[in-house]
């Protein structure tokens, strides 16, 4: 079809002279003059002094991010607030908040929504809330899987199982009347066990004394199934921690309650053993929110979110230095650990042992104090430490998570390892079980050692759990990543959740409990 019958305008060429390529590369090509741009004084080009000077800039960019953002749902919170609540917004113990208490810990957190998203973040970290756990209580064991199913093993004599009986159970064995129900948490005591619900609501079973000592008058009747504690009901609780002739809870707003302690006042308020009804911790802690607490042989310790940063409290009796303020006195109220700020270090994790303490910090390094019978502090030697101290020994071991018990310590590395120190009774550190000149099986360590064994799992370790116990021999547990769990120590009551044969009463290397925590 012709151009001039299609209707589509004719296109018009031109001559277009040719040119040697050689004239077209040389041909100058019009340079521009580059204006200088000041900004100061004599500035030459590129240098701008906002490159020059960051903190210019990052003055630029905080007075940027802290104007109001006028987002929903508070148009007046600046873009890393509200980074911060959407954040919070999806935490398991923030969603059921009313409006009115979640302002109530925004203000005890120190007016801040990035400061209560630190302090929920640092309760699930130190806590393994919502995560599988396993507790090796004294004679007995408890284990929760992710789903929040709960297995018991072990001895029974008080029902502290939760099976309806008092027979002892060789076997991980699920509690039943549990099912429907989801456990994110679990403390085990002498014959006791405490369990605590999604919902922040506890169950407990065994004796029925919250203030019983190991070895006394036991309560008036046994609880053979798990019981919703009625005097908790209106406390929506995270954590729980069963010490020696005392009880404790954390509430999800970071307060400490306790029950019993005997008629002399040594938490700050006269009860009688067989109390039930909680009490809140009195004194500095009141309107600090506390994100963990732990129990040991007549005190507690208390990790708390202030404002400026991490910080331990301890409360109770003083003996052998465990409280870390330099004495062996007695504190009746929570006194701050002031140590921690003289290392310069940011606890994230507590630990108390029976006689003995320790802390993980940020950096990970570890620090012990208290009893340093057996070497269970780590520092070469069997002597007292009335302050935290760090372990040098661990220098070139950045630790996330610490267990205690009675004179044994173990620390888990951010790498899956595992160390162990002090008391090597009942196998239950780890170690290869070799007799020395003595005759005696289980040496002690008074320095970390690594724990081979569980290296052969191939599997990095995310908990360590044994026995806090002055008077039951101890196990440990040991779990992994992907859930599994073993179990080494005295296994005399099917504590360990392994069959043993040809009369043997403990394991000393570590097993696999036939149970998947995942």
């Amino acid at each position: 079809m012709d151009a001039t019958t299609s209707g589509t305008p004719a296109i018009q060429y031109h001559n277009i002279p040719d040119q040697p390529i050689t004239a077209i590369i040389v041909a100058p090509v019009p340079t521009f003059q580059r204006n200088q741009r000041h900004c100061f004084g004599e500035s030459t080009p590129g240098e701008f002094p906002l490159a020059a000077s960051p903190s210019i800039v990052l003055h630029a960019t905080c007075s940027f991010f802290r104007q109001p953002a006028n987002f929903a749902p508070d148009y007046q919170l600046s873009i890393s607030e509200l980074a911060a609540l959407d954040m919070c917004q999806k935490r398991a113990i923030f969603k059921p908040m009313t409006e009115a208490e979640r302002q109530d810990l925004k203000q005890k957190c120190g007016g801040s929504w990035k400061l209560v998203l630190r302090f929920l973040l640092a309760g699930e970290a130190c806590c393994r809330r919502e995560n599988s756990q396993a507790i090796a209580g004294p004679g007995h064991s408890i284990a929760v899987t992710s789903k929040g199913v709960v297995y018991s093993f072990g001895s029974n004599s008080s029902g502290q199982l939760g099976h309806g009986t008092t027979e002892e159970e060789w076997r991980p064995r699920p509690i039943r009347s549990l099912q429907g129900i989801r456990i994110i948490q679990a403390a085990a005591g002498a014959g006791r066990t405490m369990l605590i619900s999604d919902a922040g609501q506890v169950y407990a079973f065994g004796k029925d004394s919250f203030g019983e000592a190991e070895y006394g008058v036991q309560g008036t009747k046994l609880v053979t199934s798990p019981q919703l504690v009625e005097s908790l009901k209106n406390i929506f609780v995270v954590q729980a921690a069963i010490g020696n002739f005392f009880t404790a809870v954390l509430s999800r707003e970071g307060r400490v309650y306790t029950f019993s302690w005997g008629n002399d006042a040594r938490l700050g308020h006269h009860t009688e053993p067989n109390d039930v009804e909680p009490h809140p911790l009195l004194g500095t802690l009141e309107n600090i929110p506390v994100v963990q607490i732990a129990a040991g042989y007549c005190y507690l310790l208390a990790l708390a979110c202030q404002p400026s940063g991490m910080a331990v409290y301890s409360v109770g009796c003083g003996l052998g230095g465990k409280l870390g303020h330099g004495s062996r006195t007695d504190e009746k109220h929570p006194r701050l650990i002031e140590q921690f700020q003289l290392l310069n270090l940011q606890p994230v994790v507590v630990a108390a042992g029976a006689w003995h303490a320790a802390v993980v910090g940020q950096d990970g390094r570890v620090c012990t104090w208290g009893w340093g019978r057996y070497g269970c502090l780590g520092h070469g030697n069997e002597e007292c430490e009335s302050v935290p101290k760090v372990v040098q020994a661990l220098n070139d071991v950045k630790a996330v998570h610490v267990a205690t018990g009675d004179y044994t310590t173990f620390v888990v590395s951010e790498d899956g390892d595992v160390y162990s120190f002090g008391c090597g009774e009942s196998a239950s550190l780890g170690h290869n079980a070799i007799a020395d000149g003595q005759g005696n099986r289980h040496a002690n360590v008074l320095t970390p050692q690594l724990v081979t064994s569980l290296k052969q799992v191939n599997e990095r370790v995310v908990q360590i759990s044994l026995t806090n116990s002055i008077y039951w021999n101890a196990h440990t547990f040991a779990l992994t990543e992907s859930g599994k769990l073993y179990a080494f120590g005295a296994g005399d009551k099917g504590q360990l959740g392994i069959e043993l044969v040809n009369n043997q009463t403990e394991r000393g290397n570590p097993e696999r409990v036939d149970i998947d925590l995942s």
